[in-house]
């Protein structure tokens, strides 16, 4: 079945697309999108030329895409039937793991759409899902956390057995709830890895961002 795959650029995100293909899916493309006006991806606030460089590593074509919030739905519903109807896709695949108002909206507009809502990670526990994570050899590292919760010196920090040890039992494992969120720097479903080289720390509104300024593909 052809499908396309959500792309964050964050860990469920890729967990997810590499459930997917490991579950015998053909995932054609991977949708990112961006804040129209800064360039960057939502929620994790990447840059969109770092998504692009990224996605080119799982050696599938991306398609990237700035989503104004107020036409979000609109926009994305649009977009979804385009490719259907041009590219026969039959599926898309979702990282979410288990907010249930997450998994109405998906079944509300794949339904209305007529095609399939992929969740390879849907309710997971999510401590054994980080580890699987973990023991895949995925690599990624921290770019935004709530700062009530997580303070700048975790942004930069990579998601190992000790980073989970030492959570809080009041955030996720997999910070599911926003606690945090991740860039994936390596991993199996990749081609290469990339080495952050500058970047610097910003608190924005509630939430620590790690503001990547320049990294390479090794």
């Amino acid at each position: 079945m052809k499908v396309i795959s959500l792309w964050s650029g964050g860990k469920d995100s890729c967990f997810a697309c590499y459930k997917a293909v490991s579950q015998g899916y053909q995932v054609c493309a991977l949708f990112n999108f961006i804040d129209h006006i800064r360039k960057r991806s939502l929620s994790h606030w990447l840059p969109s030329e770092l998504v692009l460089e990224q996605a080119k590593l799982t050696g599938i074509e991306i398609l990237q895409k700035a989503m104004p919030k107020e036409t979000y739905e609109e926009e994305f519903k649009n977009l979804v039937m385009d490719w259907k109807k041009k590219r026969d896709i039959k599926g898309i695949v979702f990282g979410d793991i288990y907010l249930q108002e997450h998994k109405d909206w998906i079944e509300r507009v794949c339904n209305g759409l007529e095609i399939k809502a992929i969740m390879p990670l849907w309710n997971r526990d999510t401590s054994n899902l980080i580890t699987e994570f973990i023991n895949k050899d995925f690599e990624a590292v921290v770019v935004t956390t709530q700062a009530d919760l997580l303070n700048k010196e975790t942004l930069g920090k990579k998601i190992d057995n000790e980073f989970i040890k030492n959570l809080s039992t009041k955030i996720d494992p997999c910070g599911e709830k926003g606690e945090f969120h991740t860039l994936v720097i390596a991993g199996p479903l990749f081609k290469g890895r990339i080495e952050i080289l500058k970047s610097k720390k910003l608190l924005k509104g509630e939430n620590w961002l790690l503001d990547i300024l320049d990294w390479r593909i090794v």
